[in-house]
């Protein structure tokens, strides 16, 4: 059993020995989930960019929070709430379920129910997730039940019109020739679409240690866009461009909207793919629905000469989406790519 990873400051020490007895306890087959110092309150990221699609000027305001963190909030979307408020509650008739029976749901490999390991390369959190690809061949989710698949399917295509709008105000404030440049390349025949749903369970709570245990490590997405919309309970943090952590404050009613890797390549790192993480919040248990935007696997992704300056050279070289998957899902998930 490895010693758990803390990151608590020497004043407000985690009491490890306490601590991780109730880690392994949760799951004793499992390596001790990482252990992270609680945030503070004056850490909440309470000036979270909001971008009103509704509102003129909509196409600046996101381009300047892509500009100034790779991180915003999607107000005026027109996504109904109780759509939203549908599949929240499918996702939680189905992860409350006994863990037996959840068990016996298609294995994610890499696609179906998967529960604290996160992906092939050793990383765990507080979480079990269920993953889906996107994709126009309904027998690929016939292991979910009617209501469930019903609710799924009419989420993604409300998430789907979303990121065609955001991606085409975007292309529209960078001043791309072609308005639906961004958009053709994640939802073009073939683009490779990845949908999670992740539960981060209550348990024991450790505020009496100022620690949290990791939901979801750090990480940076490696597609385009990723679309996140959750219920209201913390544990979203984002990275500062100085490194420090911020809590995000939950807002169920908006979506969120991360900066990927490969939006970062097309903009030869204008903009930054955001690194991000989720603290599991004990006493309360959260729902996160995210919708990934990826091109297809052959499609070439390399800066836009159009974006560049004159004289400005490529930091990246060209590589297909395929190829940088690939390589992007053999790494840990903090690793630098």
């Amino acid at each position: 059993m490895h010693t758990p990873f803390l990151l608590c400051s020497t004043s407000n020490a985690c009491s490890t020995a306490s601590v991780s007895a109730m880690v392994v306890l949760a799951n004793p087959a499992l390596d001790a989930i990482p252990i992270l110092s609680s945030p503070k309150p004056c850490a909440c990221f309470s000036t979270v960019p909001v971008v009103d699609l509704s509102m003129p000027g909509a196409a600046e305001a996101l381009v300047r929070a892509c500009d100034d963190f790779g991180f915003f909030k999607i107000a005026g979307h027109g996504i109904p709430m109780e759509l939203m408020q549908k599949l929240e509650a499918e996702a939680l008739r189905f992860f409350h379920f006994p863990q037996a029976d959840k068990e016996k749901t298609r294995p994610a490999d890499p696609f179906g129910y998967g529960n604290k390991q996160i992906g092939p390369n050793g990383d765990i959190g507080w979480v079990e997730y269920l993953l889906f690809a996107v994709t126009a061949d309904p027998s690929a989710y016939t292991y979910m039940d009617c209501s469930f698949r019903s609710a799924l399917l009419d989420f993604m295509l409300s998430v789907r019109k979303l990121a065609r709008e955001v991606l085409e105000l975007m292309a529209e404030g960078l001043k791309l020739k072609k308005r639906e440049f961004f958009s053709n390349l994640v939802l073009g025949d073939g683009s490779d679409g990845i949908f999670r749903l992740n539960h981060y369970p209550k348990f024991p709570p450790l505020e009496k240690f100022n620690c949290s245990l990791t939901g979801f490590g750090e990480h940076t997405d490696p597609q385009l866009i990723s679309i996140l919309r959750s219920n209201n309970s913390a544990g979203l943090q984002i990275s500062l461009r100085d490194g420090s952590w911020v809590s995000v404050p939950p807002d169920s009613e908006s979506f969120f909207i991360n900066v990927g890797d490969t939006l970062q390549v097309l903009t030869n790192g204008r903009f930054k793919s955001v690194r991000h993480r989720v603290l599991a919040n004990g006493s309360k248990p959260r729902i996160s629905m995210i919708y990934f935007f990826g091109a297809a696997p052959t499609e070439k992704i390399a800066p836009l000469e159009e974006l560049m300056g004159e004289g400005e050279r490529s930091k990246y070289r060209e590589f297909t989406w395929s190829e940088y998957k690939k390589g992007a899902y053999k790494t840990r998930l903090g690793d630098y790519r």
